[in-house]
């Protein structure tokens, strides 16, 4: 194995079906085609999608043929990877608006001179109900109601419904459309991607492989998840980037340099051994938070976070520059401030934000989102360990 190829089938990979020696020698002898698909249920793109999109990337750089699939069809029914009740059904509009910005977000992973840009609604859509009849009929009910979270469902007497067992096959149909040799994804897609080696197999009587990327945590130690507001952005400005990375568990150090850096394995090796012997993780946090967010920015930003972190979070002071937030009223809930200093923010997110502790005004802790408070101009919001506010009132009674 070439050292490219063991880094492109190593570093970054959880698993390779049916083998990773039948897939080198498949790429020994000539290019090969591979996939990424993904749904477009959110406006955003987070370092969870950027581990398997940086893969994807690694596959175009090495010259392989390389399709990156909007899943505009299979968006339609939604896939039930990972959930214990039925996804909402997503409108046209929904689905237009998720997918406005999609490409910029991507393209500061991906580079699409490299790439192939496809989406399966182009055939999904015009598939006939015979066609769709001899589709299902390839696969059983017993295979489809495999899925642990089928399972789960039925175990609990929670309805799983028609369209969602249906959403394997219509991902795995994406595979003979494409006529694709190698799908990747998380490994919590491992059982639709499955399925489209199942039906490259029957269709076309042809092998396909699956490569599992692995699923990182989030800033709470869960799966990172926009559900779960544990997310970091790839468009997350440098300061608050570098800022939740700072945030991650020392347990995920590795794993994220890993996946989301090009430091040599011989410097992750070291890190690793410094870390066991009781070194500071601090140290290879630090490095870490500089090196995404320097590779999702530049250098310059990347430097001018690491110094804000510095000074606002370990040095406990001000930034020199606070964004001004202008009320008309001097009486404002505290979610409502909150709303007006992050605008983007959902508001499940900031009450959660509140309730956990993470907001103060002048200094002083707020749990209750509900509360009224009274402003004066010159007071001081904070949201979280980063994100600081300077409040004016601008209403006719103020002084």
């Amino acid at each position: 194995m070439t050292k490219n190829n063991h880094q492109l089938l190593n570093r970054g990979v959880e698993q390779i079906l049916p083998s990773q020696k039948t897939l080198q020698n498949l790429m020994s002898k000539r290019k090969i085609r591979v996939y990424l698909g993904i749904d477009p249920t959110g406006s955003l793109l987070t370092l969870g999608h950027a581990v398997v999109l940086r893969k994807l990337q690694q596959f175009a750089d090495a010259g392989h043929d390389v399709i990156l699939l909007i899943g505009n069809g299979t968006v339609k029914i939604g896939d039930p990877t990972g959930k214990d009740s039925t996804r909402p059904e997503l409108t046209d509009q929904q689905i237009e608006e998720n997918f406005k910005n999609w490409k910029e977000q991507a393209s500061k992973v991906l580079d699409f001179s490299k790439i192939t840009i496809k989406h399966n609604g182009d055939w999904l859509d015009k598939m006939t109900m015979p066609e769709v009849i001899k589709l299902m009929a390839k696969v059983t009910v017993q295979q489809l109601m495999e899925r642990d979270m089928f399972q789960e469902r039925v175990k609990h007497n929670k309805p799983v419904h028609g369209h969602e067992i249906m959403y394997p096959m219509l991902q795995g149909y994406d595979s003979v459309s494409m006529d694709v040799d190698l799908e990747i994804g998380g490994s919590d897609q491992l059982f639709n991607m499955m399925m489209g080696r199942v039906l490259q197999k029957i269709y076309r009587d042809k092998e396909k492989w699956v490569l599992t990327t692995p699923i990182i945590n989030g800033t709470d130690g869960r799966k990172m998840s926009k559900s779960y507001g544990n997310f970091i952005a790839l468009t997350e400005d440098p300061a608050n980037m570098y800022g939740k990375l700072m945030s991650v568990s020392d347990n995920e150090i590795l794993n994220y340099f890993r996946v989301l850096t090009d430091i040599s394995d011989q410097e992750l090796d070291s890190i690793e051994e410094k870390i066991k012997k009781g070194e500071n993780p601090m140290i290879f946090k630090k490095r870490l938070a500089l090196e995404i967010t320097k590779w999702l920015h530049n250098d310059k930003l990347a430097k001018e976070a690491e110094a804000h972190f510095e000074k606002t979070v370990q040095g406990d002071n001000l930034p020199d520059k606070i964004p001004e937030i202008k009320i008309k009223t001097r009486q404002i809930s505290l979610l409502e401030l909150c709303q007006k200093a992050k605008s983007k923010e959902s508001k499940s997110n900031l009450r959660r934000l509140i309730s956990q502790g993470a907001v103060s005004v002048n200094g002083e802790k707020m749990i209750d989102d509900k509360d009224v408070l009274k402003i004066k101009s010159g007071g001081i919001l904070q949201i979280g360990k980063r994100n600081y506010f300077k409040l004016l009132v601008k209403s006719p009674n103020s002084r």
